[in-house]
């Protein structure tokens, strides 16, 4: 009982904090995993719906149970476990999770020494993923990581080639509304009319990062975008 009594302890805290209303949705995502070891508002890879969209990432309950032996996931760090091999050579098992479950996945020292200062509890990223060769047979056998890069990071970068494909041109007053601040992205539009595809380029770059993809994406007159 003094168990629940100090992870209720815990959560009402998390609840009657005072800067809680200040937060950013990751102050807070990671003040309930600090506190806690889980998360209540949401999953952190809600906000990064758009970008695994455009990347065509599968989750984990989709990999396991493909014949596919490399794939593109997303995940959340719960835990990193380092160890060495019989050879000396460091390596970490990683604990993630993503929006099917939790799992774990293999790091070894070339990739362990070049993502160390990133990996942090808490944090996303996008995983490049591979299936150990031995085994085949075995769905259980272990999978290791060959790329890892930050969620944020990604999220934060200004796209360099956009296309995006509306429904009408009577929506081109508003798409011009969104994106009309300068920037260093080439802009595209595709428009249908009449059984026939019209594609031009805007003369002026503008700026164009993961909010204004976000934002779009949710406009009904956006057929879809390609970055």
């Amino acid at each position: 009982s003094s168990l629940f009594s100090d992870e209720s302890h815990k959560v009402s805290y998390l609840m009657n904090e005072k800067n809680s209303s200040n937060w950013t949705i990751d102050e807070t995502l990671s003040n309930e995993f600090g506190s806690i070891g889980f998360y209540m508002s949401q999953h952190p890879l809600k906000e990064y719906e758009d970008v695994l969209a455009q990347h065509k990432v599968k989750t984990f309950k989709e990999f396991e149970t493909t014949n596919e032996n490399e794939c593109l996931l997303a995940g959340t760090i719960m835990s990193i476990k380092e160890k060495k091999t019989s050879k000396g050579n460091s390596f970490a098992i990683v604990k993630f999770s993503d929006l099917s479950k939790v799992f774990e996945l293999f790091l070894f020292l070339e990739i362990l020494e070049k993502n160390r200062k990133i990996l942090v509890e808490g944090k996303s990223f996008l995983l490049t993923v591979i299936k150990d060769k031995e085994n085949q047979e075995n769905r259980f056998r272990r999978i290791s990581v060959r790329k890892i890069i930050n969620l944020e990071e990604i999220t934060n970068i200004n796209y360099s080639n956009v296309l995006i494909e509306l429904d009408a041109v009577d929506n081109l007053n508003a798409l011009y509304e969104s994106i009309k601040q300068k920037g260093d992205s080439k802009i595209k539009i595709s428009i249908n009319k009449e059984d026939k595809n019209y594609l031009f380029e805007l003369k002026d770059k503008r700026k164009f990062d993961y909010k204004t993809l976000k934002f779009l994406n949710r406009e009904h007159y956006i057929k879809k975008i390609r970055v």
